[in-house]
């Protein structure tokens, strides 16, 4: 179950923190709990209950997502793990996969996922690591699942360093931009884009070089 702070209650339901201290002491809404630190603590139940969110018909939807199709496998074993993990909590559940990079927001299953949570469809979202929803936005996808009563949990808290998808992302956004350059200006940014391309393929396959000397 999740909690939030005073603040982060009175913002997801558009109240002040003094709004609820004056529902607390009336007794409208007492938090509920408080912690030894004496700070007002809410649950994701009470945040449903304000909002108006009825529990039919919500479903926990896990997340899976690679960047390209040459991981098809690695989405498979990632379905895979997935279902054991939501059939162990016993719910209904619903799985979405993607394929796509961390910087794309115009991916089916990531365009699915968030009409169903802006339809009120869905109680909680499940992803391995915050990067499998997106690589940035995550706290602003967040956000809308909190209003309309979702909550998203992340397996997995570290930090997940995988370097050809990072390098593949801040490629694309410099693509992107350099797109709308003109002129000298554009060729030259193209050509770091190539370079930085070249530079992904060499490191990889270092990379995969010493992973086999070592194996030998």
């Amino acid at each position: 179950m999740r909690y939030y702070s005073i603040h982060e209650f009175s913002k997801l339901i558009n109240r002040t923190p003094q709004t609820l201290r004056n529902w607390d002491k009336s007794g409208k809404l007492k938090p509920h709990h408080t912690g030894s630190n004496g700070y007002r603590y809410y649950s994701h139940d009470q945040l449903k209950e304000v909002l108006g969110i009825k529990e039919t018909s919500q479903k926990v939807v896990g997340y899976c997502r690679v960047s390209s199709n040459k991981q098809k496998d690695d989405l498979q074993r990632q379905v895979e793990n997935m279902k054991k993990y939501l059939e162990s909590l016993n719910v209904e559940y619903e799985i979405i996969q993607d394929i796509g990079s961390g910087i794309n927001y115009k991916k089916k299953g990531l365009r699915q996922l968030i009409k169903m949570i802006n339809n009120k469809e869905v109680d909680k979202i499940v992803v391995f690591y915050k990067d499998s929803l997106l690589r940035f936005g995550f706290e602003l996808v967040e956000y809308m699942a909190n209003l309309n009563g979702c909550e998203i949990e992340v397996l997995d808290s570290t930090e997940k360093t995988d370097e050809q998808e990072l390098v593949g992302d801040l490629i694309q956004i410099v693509t992107v931009f350099s797109c709308r350059l003109q002129g000298k200006r554009a060729n030259k940014t193209r050509k770091l884009v190539d370079e930085l391309i070249e530079e992904n393929e060499e490191l990889l396959n270092d990379k995969v070089n010493k992973s086999n000397a070592e194996t030998k």
